[in-house]
C-alpha cells in the first residue's frame, strides 16, 4: 500500500483530551473516537457526564465509546444503560470480565437484547472472542475489542489471533471487530490487510499515516538530516587533540 486513502479498516481515534479529540474530529479518516477511564484519568477528566456532554457536542454524527466503571454487574448495567442514552452514536464499553475474572457474558446478553450497542473490551484470547460473540443478538449492532498491542506485548504475534477473531464474528454480520492498543503504523496495515473492521489508534500512531508508502532511500536521507541539525542544535563539540603515545605499538 502507497496511499493512506486505500485504507480499509476504519480508523478510530483513541484518547479523552478534548482539544485533541475536537482537532481530530476533522481529520476525514477518523471513522471515530474511543475512551476509557485510565485515558480520562490522564487528561484529568473529574465530572464523566460533562465530558461526555462536550465530546458528543464535539462529536455528534459518528462513533463514540464510552466505558463503564463499576466493578459490580448490577451497577454496571445501570451504568450502562444510562450512557446508552445518551445520543444515538454512543457505544458502551463493557469489560469481558469484572476484576474477579467472572464472566461479563449474562450482562452483554441482557444489554445486546435490549438493543444497547455495546463495545465488549479487554478481550484477548479466541475462546473469549467466541463467547462474547455468542453474547451478542444479530440485529443490535455491537464492537469487539480485541487488545492486539498488549497480546504483542506478550512476545506472541497477535496476526493469527486477529485473523481467527475475524472468521469468529462472521457469524455476527453487526459485529466488528477492533484491533486495541496498537503499538505502531504497521498494525493498522496489519489490520487492513486480515479484514479487521476497526482499529483504534492515539494521537502519535495517527501523525505517522503520511509515512505510508514513502521511499527509503528518501527518509534515510531525511534520518541523516536530522542527526545533523540536532547535533548543531545542541551544540556538540570535540577538541582535536594529538593522538597520545600511550597504547601504540
Amino acid at each position: 500500500m502507497t496511499d493512506r486513502r486505500d485504507l480499509r479498516v476504519k480508523l478510530f481515534a483513541d484518547g479523552a483530551d478534548l482539544a485533541g479529540m475536537a482537532e481530530l474530529a476533522g481529520h476525514p479518516l477518523i471513522s471515530g473516537f474511543t475512551t476509557n477511564p485510565t485515558l480520562m484519568r490522564k487528561a484529568g477528566v473529574a465530572d464523566y457526564r460533562q465530558f461526555a456532554r462536550d465530546v458528543l457536542r464535539l462529536i455528534p454524527d459518528r462513533h463514540v465509546s464510552f466505558e463503564v466503571f463499576s466493578d459490580e454487574f448490577q451497577e454496571m448495567e445501570r451504568q450502562a444503560l444510562e450512557i446508552a442514552s445518551w445520543a444515538d452514536n454512543v457505544y458502551v464499553k463493557i469489560p469481558v470480565t469484572n476484576t474477579a475474572g467472572e464472566s461479563s457474558g449474562p450482562l452483554i446478553r441482557r444489554l445486546s437484547a435490549s438493543g444497547v450497542k455495546v463495545n465488549v473490551t479487554a478481550v484477548m484470547t479466541p475462546a473469549q472472542v467466541e463467547a462474547v460473540a455468542g453474547c451478542l443478538a444479530e440485529e443490535t449492532p455491537a464492537c469487539v475489542s480485541v487488545f492486539a498491542g498488549r497480546i504483542a506485548d506478550t512476545g506472541r504475534d497477535p496476526v493469527p489471533l486477529m485473523r481467527q477473531a475475524v472468521e469468529i464474528l462472521r457469524a455476527r454480520p453487526k459485529a466488528e471487530l477492533i484491533w486495541a492498543s496498537p503499538r505502531e503504523l504497521l498494525n493498522i496495515l496489519q489490520a487492513d490487510a486480515i479484514g479487521c473492521h476497526i482499529i483504534t489508534a492515539t494521537s502519535d500512531i495517527l501523525a505517522k499515516l503520511p509515512l505510508i508508502g514513502k521511499g527509503l532511500e528518501e527518509f534515510s536521507l531525511e534520518t541523516v538530516q536530522m542527526f545533523r541539525q540536532d547535533a548543531v542544535k545542541a551544540g556538540l563539540t570535540m577538541d582535536v587533540r594529538e593522538p597520545s603515545d600511550a597504547g601504540v605499538r
